[in-house]
């Protein structure tokens, strides 16, 4: 009995901790994932890979947790956005949609 007890709260503890350890990450920690494919602060150079800097807030909310849920499908975007929370989501898309991106000529 005695260690079913300590099993019980060393499950619940380890999900405290991991909770308390994404919750601690910040949006522009998060978003250091998608330097690789969507470039430093979420503009792109990869032909083909959208810019995230400066897109709408919700669009990017919206657009990750389709990726993360499977009504939107992409190879590389829908194995990333799996392990996300909606607080993951949140931050990041925050983080991106601060940016504001000045359009000029070539």
């Amino acid at each position: 009995m005695k260690s079913v007890i300590l099993f019980s709260v060393a499950l619940v503890f380890s999900a405290l901790t991991n909770s308390a350890l994404s919750a601690e990450k910040t949006g522009a920690e998060i978003a250091q994932s998608c330097t690789m494919c969507h470039g430093e602060n979420g503009l792109s150079k990869m032909p083909g890979t959208p810019s995230l800097a400066g897109q709408s807030e919700i669009y990017l909310v919206n657009q990750l947790r389709h990726f993360r849920d499977g009504q939107r499908q992409h190879e590389q975007m829908s194995v990333i956005a799996k392990p996300l929370t909606n607080a993951d989501i949140d931050k990041v898309s925050a983080w991106f949609a601060q940016f504001e991106v000045e359009l000029k000529k070539r």
